[in-house]
């Protein structure tokens, strides 16, 4: 069987329409991520000028072999360059545990132990799945409405947009990274993701997994006092 290609418009008039359907289908492609660029616009901090928070948030960023990516570990290292400053008192990791040979959360643990943030100073969340996950989590389970959010450039405007829309006021550090392959891929990954995280302000749905409520943010505040 063959396949017909598609013919092009011979005529100027369909060939101008052609134009005018390509360009309006790359604007309302790029809306989403022109939301993201404007809603979080005086929402980015660096670790030295960010407000004082009691709550740090970390998403998870993957594992090699057990041990938090380069990119992961890069936002480990400003939550506890953060803790050491007293700049924020808890941090709430987040990310992936939806099976025995994979734990985000713990792995997250323990490099911040490992890096000067007390035991009892992180709360984990075990069912950080994607970023509106987490966000709703971390207002409805662990009951935090203010945060500093902490990940690469390239997906912390989505983070901020999504924790603002699930109730929790937010403001983002966004660490440096290097410019390799994974980089380019995450830029290029957040263009198509802004439309979900469009989505998932506007319609709010439920997370994965929501659960009980858990005293963990609450209890470590309490005890650093």
């Amino acid at each position: 069987m063959k396949i017909r290609r598609p013919r092009l418009p011979r005529t100027r008039r369909g060939q101008r329409q052609l134009v005018q359907a390509v360009m309006a289908v790359c604007v309302l492609a790029l809306l989403p991520a022109t939301w993201l660029y404007v809603s979080t616009a005086d929402r980015l901090r660096t670790t030295a000028d960010v407000p004082r928070t009691d709550v740090a948030v970390v998403f998870g960023a993957g594992l090699w072999d057990g041990e938090p990516s380069p990119y992961l570990a890069h936002r480990l290292d400003a939550a506890a360059k953060l803790y050491r400053a007293g700049r924020i008192k808890v941090v709430l990791v987040t990310g992936d545990n939806s099976r025995k040979d994979y734990d985000e959360p713990d792995a997250m643990r323990t490099y911040l132990r490992q890096h000067g943030v007390p035991d009892g100073r992180i709360v984990s969340d075990y069912a950080g799945f994607d970023t509106w996950d987490s966000c709703v989590r971390a207002r409805k389970i662990f009951g935090v409405d203010r945060a500093v959010l902490i990940s690469q450039g390239f997906h912390i405007r989505r983070a901020v947009a999504l924790c603002e829309a699930a109730g929790v006021d937010s403001y983002g550090i966004g660490v440096d990274a290097k410019h390799d392959a994974t980089w380019y891929y995450g830029g290029t990954r957040e263009v198509f993701a802004a439309g979900k995280a469009a989505l998932d302000a506007v319609f709010h749905p439920d997370p994965t997994f929501l659960g009980p409520k858990e005293p963990g943010v609450a209890r470590a505040l309490a005890a650093g006092r």
